[in-house]
């Protein structure tokens, strides 16, 4: 496993740095990476690493996520309103009826099918997002009406919205029903995660003022709490809906609402922490992708990412209507709505493993989604900021 890590980072770092200096997302050098790598290439990577991958994963997405939280400033959440809550859902509840229009024509899938496909491709990538809108905040772009805020904000609860469904329509793939209280479960995922977020979070400023330690102790002490707040979301399914992730960065908003100076202190370290984390994600998410099934598809499988992909551009517009964003801003958000990649690395081959007959199309369809978007939207977010955003 150490040798395996040490090539991941090393050459992870290496292509990163490639590809930045040719003008290009360096997570893209860290996503060829992973397939270079992993089983379905070169096959390079220790089995016991594969095995833990999805844990490996989950671990950056702590880091990101409370990050996100440590530097989330609920005054500019609410100055922007309305927008900030249909963001949350708008965008992929149009991509999913997208896909479901078009999946039965164009790739001969069924209703359901098409719904469960719908709700693969529909979560936004935050691993993508988060740590580009953390940087437009630091450099003050687009401040006046909160851009990255709202952003970073709707692609978080995006992501639980749209697992909720993909279970679902699964469940229903199953032989199950689906009833009006599975989709209950959504708000109740939300609040139940963002309650309890909340409740940590106070507990860990008063330990935290109560008993000194040095920072880096604090952020092992809040990562160990992140961890098992998902496995907490784990043993609950089925039973309780709750949203570990959403708990994970409430518990960052509370610490910078409530103790500012320790959440720049944590967010500088969780900074660092990033470097590290950041090319294990993107390169253990390249290690899933299985080549094979995205040049083995035909060309209406990236016909179904494109169209589902401008159905989402539509309820980016929708979602703004009304706003006082300059066509700029909008245009922006748009863009920064696009990519995909831990979402769909996670549960794209689900279907297939439950045995369904539109596993293979949907695993395919959900791979060659990672490859097109999450290089395209981070190449489009970081080329137009400066064009389309102002600066504070």
């Amino acid at each position: 496993m150490l040798t395996s890590l040490s090539i991941i980072f090393l050459l992870g770092l290496s292509l990163g740095k490639c590809f930045k200096l040719l003008k290009m997302p360096s997570l893209l050098g860290m996503l060829i990476t992973g397939m270079i790598l992993g089983p379905y290439a070169l096959n390079l990577l220790d089995p016991s690493i594969l095995a833990v991958s999805s844990d490996l994963r989950q671990l950056a997405l702590i880091v990101i996520l409370t990050r996100a939280g440590l530097a989330l400033d609920l005054k500019d959440l609410r100055k922007v309103g309305r927008p900030a809550l249909l963001m949350c859902f708008v965008p992929a509840t149009f991509e999913i009826w997208g896909v479901i229009l078009l999946g039965p024509p164009l790739l001969g899938l069924s209703l359901l099918d098409s719904a469960i496909l719908g709700t693969v491709l529909g979560a936004v990538s935050p691993a993508v997002i988060v740590p580009r809108m953390l940087k437009l905040m630091g450099q003050g772009y687009g401040k006046e009406h909160s851009i990255p805020q709202l952003i970073l904000a709707g692609a978080s609860v995006d992501d639980v919205y749209v697992i909720v469904l993909f279970t679902a329509f699964t469940s229903l793939a199953k032989g199950g029903s689906v009833s009006a209280v599975q989709f209950l479960e959504i708000p109740v995922s939300i609040l139940l995660g963002i309650l309890a977020g909340i409740v940590i979070g106070l507990a860990l400023i008063w330990f935290f003022k109560k008993y000194h330690m040095r920072d880096t102790v604090k952020i092992l002490i809040i990562i160990s709490l992140s961890a098992l707040l998902l496995e907490f979301q784990n043993f609950l399914a089925g039973t309780i809906p709750f949203s570990g992730l959403l708990a994970i960065m409430s518990i960052g908003i509370t610490i910078y609402q409530r103790y500012q100076i320790l959440a720049e202190h944590l967010s500088n370290k969780y900074n660092k922490i990033w470097v590290g984390a950041e090319i294990l994600l993107f390169v253990l998410v390249g290690a899933t992708v299985d080549l094979n099934y995205a040049l083995a598809a035909g060309v209406m499988s990236l016909v179904i990412v494109a169209a589902g992909l401008l159905f989402r551009v539509m309820g980016v517009f929708f979602s703004l209507t009304g706003t006082k964003l300059s066509a700029n801003e909008r245009i922006f958000a748009m863009m920064a709505y696009t990519p995909k990649a831990t979402v769909q690395a996670a549960i794209g081959g689900i279907p297939l493993a439950m045995g369904l007959a539109s596993g293979n199309q949907i695993l395919t369809v959900a791979v060659q989604s990672i490859l097109l978007t999450a290089p395209l939207g981070a190449l489009l977010v970081d080329h137009f900021y400066p064009k389309l955003l102002e600066r504070a």
